[in-house]
């Protein structure tokens, strides 16, 4: 376990240290999801302990709460909590600290996973406080994306920055996100070695560290190719597999993609339309579905979806815009 992971690790109580390392380890899980459900769990423990324990702290301070010593709980603790607990700690969680349905439901999951590991996998205990909890229930909302002629504004305001030292390598994220629908994750994890030699398929590593294979097209395989063109030349370079690459000549990062996609989009004029990097993957899939045709079960595969049922929202968008295009016929209001 490297230094970065013990660091987030610190602090927590030992069980739920292992159960964190078992899902690194074990599960195979990224460091990433490994840290937020550390996070999770490091919250609803501090509250609890200042919940049960009545101590005198302003719960709604988070730098108090952040403060509260959570180290010693053991599972005599876990057994005291119950269902009625859980549920003070989402309305906590809600309320106090205005978590959406997905945060909550991301927390309630971190439980359901830790209580898990105590019952099933170790046997500790048969205590589950959180075992007949239903997850929040998500808002129903259509996915956020651009039309065909938006992505294509969007394409050619980053081709026109020509002042930009990084326009090819700019170009060719968004031309990559616009056709094959990744993950911010798992184009930041793209190395050169993930990429065929006559450039037809790209390996990405998804959720879960499941990798899959994406074809590239026409319009991939000439913005890699100009890129790679450009990124051979630099002289700087300090990740030598790595394909994005920094100023600096490492890996880019995702908050370095996530600016850079954010500029565009106000260059673009396309700042009131709350875009952002996941929904260039929401434009792709919709674009797909809806102009290219692609049927869903074979959408679900380029995505990397588990479950169909993730998949067919961008059915439901369609569905939307049919309903749409009826309702703006122009005797739509014409009636006996």
């Amino acid at each position: 376990m490297n230094s970065n992971m013990s660091d987030e690790l610190a602090g927590l109580p030992k069980l739920v240290r292992e159960y964190c390392m078992s899902k690194l380890v074990i599960e195979n899980r990224s460091p990433k999801t490994v840290s937020e459900y550390a996070n999770d769990l490091r919250t609803f423990f501090k509250y609890m302990r200042v919940y049960k324990e009545y101590l005198n702290i302003d719960i709604s301070d988070n730098k108090a709460l952040s403060e509260v010593d959570i180290t010693s709980l053991g599972l005599d603790f876990f057994n005291d909590i119950t269902t009625v607990d859980v549920y003070e700690f989402l309305i906590y969680a809600q309320n106090t600290r205005g978590n959406a349905w997905s945060a909550r439901a991301r927390k309630l999951s971190a439980l359901k996973g830790f209580y898990r590991y105590l019952t099933v996998k170790m046997r500790l205990t048969e205590h589950n406080p959180v075992q007949n909890i239903e997850a929040p229930k998500a808002k129903k909302t259509l996915p956020k994306f651009m039309t065909l002629e938006e992505a294509q504004i969007f394409l050619n305001t980053i081709a026109e920055d020509t002042e930009s030292k990084t326009l090819d390598r700019d170009y060719a994220i968004v031309t990559l996100f616009l056709n094959c629908g990744m993950r911010l994750s798992e184009l930041v994890g793209i190395n050169l070695s993930d990429i065929s030699s006559d450039m037809e398929t790209l390996r990405v590593v998804g959720k879960g560290a499941k990798e899959r294979m994406i074809y590239l097209n026409d319009a991939c395989r000439d913005a890699l190719g100009t890129y790679l063109t450009v990124r051979a030349a630099d002289p700087g370079i300090i990740d030598k597999n790595a394909l994005f690459l920094s100023g600096r000549g490492t890996r880019i990062s995702n908050k370095t993609v996530q600016w850079m996609v954010g500029k565009y989009l106000k260059l673009a004029g396309f700042e009131h339309k709350r875009l952002s990097v996941h929904k260039l993957r929401h434009t792709a899939a919709t674009l797909m579905y809806r102009t290219g045709k692609v049927d869903v079960r074979v959408l679900k595969d380029i995505l990397g979806h588990e479950q169909l049922n993730t998949t067919q929202i961008y059915t439901h968008v369609s569905d939307e815009l049919m309903k749409a295009a009826i309702d703006s016929n122009p005797i739509a209001g014409t009636r006996k």
